[in-house]
């Protein structure tokens, strides 16, 4: 431990990317949750996938329209994920490419 000054500089926040950053994505990929703390100290927990020592981050209408795509072809491999909009305005399109 060092002086909260050093801590201060060296000190990275914990970020999560978007699953919609990937290019590929293998549907055989673990999911995982974390909990965060929001600064009014009220926790969350969001659904991750972990790639390379990274988490993204998995949103439920990602996880829905994956269930329906993969009971429509239950032989898929891998998709990828397109976003568009921001903040609650976000949509997020499942699209295979087996």
């Amino acid at each position: 431990m060092g002086t909260l000054k050093e801590e201060a500089e060296a000190y990275e926040t914990p970020k999560t990317r978007n699953i919609s950053e990937l290019e590929r994505i293998p549907v055989n990929l673990q999911v995982e949750e974390r909990e965060f703390t929001k600064e009014d100290g009220t926790t969350f927990t969001v659904k991750v996938v972990v790639l390379n020592d990274e988490d993204y981050r998995v949103p439920v209408s990602v996880l829905k329209n994956l269930k329906a795509m993969v009971a429509e072809k239950p032989e898929l491999k891998e998709f990828k994920v397109s976003k568009t909009g921001e903040g609650l305005k976000t949509e997020y399109t499942v699209i295979p490419l087996d």
